[in-house]
C-alpha cells in the first residue's frame, strides 16, 4: 500500500513525522493518519509529498516503482 511507501520516503531522509508534517503546514497526528492509510490524502498535500522528495505522485501511490516520472 501507498502509506508504506510514504513512511519508508520519510525514514530514508531519517525524519520524524512531526518533521515533514511541520513541512506541510499541519499537525503530526494529521500526517501519522496518511502513513496509516487511515485517512487519503489531498491532491494538494501529494503534490507537496511528491516536490519534498522528488518522486512522481505515481511512486508515491504505489502505482509504479520508478521513482521519477518518464520525461
Amino acid at each position: 500500500m501507498y502509506f508504506q511507501r510514504l513512511k519508508d520516503l520519510r525514514e530514508d531522509k531519517d525524519m520524524n513525522q512531526t518533521q515533514v508534517a511541520k513541512i506541510l503546514g499541519m499537525s503530526q497526528t494529521g500526517y501519522s493518519k496518511y502513513e496509516t492509510g487511515e485517512n487519503d490524502i489531498p491532491t494538494a498535500i501529494l503534490i507537496k509529498l511528491a516536490d519534498f522528495y522528488d518522486v512522481s505522485i505515481d511512486y508515491l501511490l504505489n502505482r509504479t516503482d520508478e521513482p521519477k516520472m518518464n520525461k
